[in-house]
């Protein structure tokens, strides 16, 4: 198993046996499901799709519940039907393929160790259209004699004839955050109960949202 599913929680922090203090974000792992299998027959390479969350079944389209009703994942609660809001695929071995069942659940200390370093992904927050100097972290202009209401502006943009356009990939006001964004190499800090993974440091995207749990890619040691 390469990954899994979480939702961020917060931030707190735990303390080590010397004494010293650890910045961890606790992520919960919780309800992680095998939803369907990718075989090498079917699929020329095996994978598994877990299931994260919980979505009302009146939301959901009816090739959707379709799919879920033929797993026999759709659970009942209270009177109400409930079916798993995000899907991801992660590759795993054959072994690891035939070892889990679809309905099967999957925990956070079955695929990590404590000490392991992950990637985790997770959507940044959305700061708007911002300038050059938020966005770029560029230093803007001097405030100094002759400067008029133009502190924060980026400068030149292009040339003139030649190339007579503004180059790719250059510096500019524009939508800041709301993107995907990936935090390599980042140590685990523990488990707690109820599914709970304590990750050293900060995790992108706003309390409450979806995260992904990795092995890393550039592992270190």
């Amino acid at each position: 198993m390469q990954g899994i599913l979480g939702r961020k929680i917060g931030m707190t922090a735990i303390f080590n046996e010397d004494g010293t203090q650890t910045p961890v974000t606790v992520i919960s792992t919780a309800g992680n499901v095998v939803v369907d299998k990718r075989t090498e027959e079917r699929n020329g390479y095996t994978a598994l799709v877990l299931g994260f969350g919980d979505k009302r079944v009146k939301r959901v389209t009816k090739p959707e519940l379709g799919f879920f009703a033929k797993q026999n994942l759709v659970e009942d609660r209270d009177g109400k039907q409930f079916v798993k809001r995000h899907l991801r695929e992660f590759r795993v071995t054959p072994e690891q393929l035939d070892a889990l069942d679809v309905g099967a659940d999957v925990n956070a200390s079955d695929v990590f160790f404590v000490g392991e370093k992950v990637d985790v992904v997770g959507t940044s927050k959305g700061r708007g259209f911002t300038g050059v100097m938020k966005r770029h972290n560029f230093r803007g202009t001097k405030a100094s004699h002759g400067v008029h209401e133009y502190f924060r502006h980026g400068g030149s943009i292009g040339s003139n004839t030649s190339p007579a356009r503004v180059f790719k990939n250059r510096g500019m006001p524009g939508q800041h955050g709301n993107k995907r964004v990936t935090v390599q190499n980042v140590r685990l800090a523990g488990f707690e109960e109820g599914g709970l993974v304590l990750i050293r440091g900060g995790v992108p995207g706003p309390n409450g949202g979806l995260v992904i749990i990795k092995k890393s890619v550039k592992r270190s040691i």
